[in-house]
């Protein structure tokens, strides 16, 4: 095979990636890392490195219009930024510790476990009459305008969702995705934040975690321009094409379809990594 086949095939992945990963809301890192490992023999490590530049790229595009429409909280993302980042510093150190069996073993299960969460339903948090004390003093709150209505929120359980995102940090830095499963988990379920809230902001905040890490794998040499030029493209591509056909696509058929096919690459990069394939 040509490096020029190489590279549009890999292109071509990473858009259709891209833009399942947009019409699902889990991300297209979720699928690229385990297709470049899986499918085209990329060395596990290489494909995480290039996966984090894709996610750089698609969350400081989509981010912008967000913040705009008022429904990302910068300072709810900024303060949580601090758990993420040092999470991903962590998880970065810890793939050149890490033997390469362990993170598709550990890959495996984020990607069972981001399957099982497309589905989870959503819930809208009642309110709480009594204040959160930290959440208080950091001034962790916020409003958004829904069909004309305005919605305020404070955030709950700030030391649990703060932990959790330390964790969900680790994972983006040990394997390449933007770990938004995660994040909303945190904001959402820990920290009960309206669930348009907590996506945005996760979207918002998946870009500096990202960062964080990525600047560990350019440093010891785990991100090919070669590769992470095309990758970042088509997952680029494939998110904004995603998010025009999102209105009108049946995303629930989708997201089954999705979920059925990480599971089935979940599944395969835990054989892989047990059997020592990878």
């Amino acid at each position: 095979m040509t490096a020029g086949i190489f590279t549009a095939l890999i292109f071509l992945t990473s858009l259709l990636a891209g833009l399942l990963g947009a019409l699902t809301g889990l991300g297209g890192g979720v699928i690229i890392v385990p297709m470049l490992a899986l499918v085209f023999k990329v060395d596990l490590r290489y494909a995480i490195g290039a996966s984090l530049i894709s996610v750089i790229a698609t969350s400081s595009g989509s981010a912008v219009s967000y913040v705009r429409q008022g429904l990302s909280n910068v300072r709810i993302g900024m303060f949580l930024e601090v758990a993420t980042t040092l999470g991903a510093l962590l998880g970065a150190y810890l793939t050149l510790k890490i033997s390469t069996h362990w993170i598709a073993i550990i890959f495996g299960c984020v990607l069972m476990y981001s399957a099982a969460a497309s589905f989870r339903k959503r819930r809208k948090h009642a309110g709480d009459a009594t204040p959160d004390r930290m959440a208080t003093m950091l001034q962790l709150s916020g409003s958004y305008t829904e069909n004309g209505v305005r919605h305020d929120y404070v955030a709950r359980r700030v030391p649990l969702g703060f932990g959790i995102m330390f964790g969900a940090g680790t994972l983006s830095g040990l394997l390449g995705i933007g770990s938004g499963a995660v994040k909303v988990l945190a904001m959402d379920m820990a920290m009960r934040l309206p669930f348009k809230v907590s996506t945005t902001t996760s979207n918002f905040m998946i870009g500096v975690t990202a960062a964080a890490s990525a600047g560990v794998y350019l440093a010891r040499g785990y991100i090919d321009p070669g590769l992470a030029l095309p990758v970042m493209l088509g997952v680029l591509g494939g998110s904004l094409l995603g998010s025009k056909l999102l209105v009108k696509a049946p995303v629930a058929t989708l997201r089954v379809v999705f979920s059925f096919v990480i599971l089935a690459l979940g599944a395969e990069m835990i054989f892989s990594g047990a059997t020592g394939r990878l």
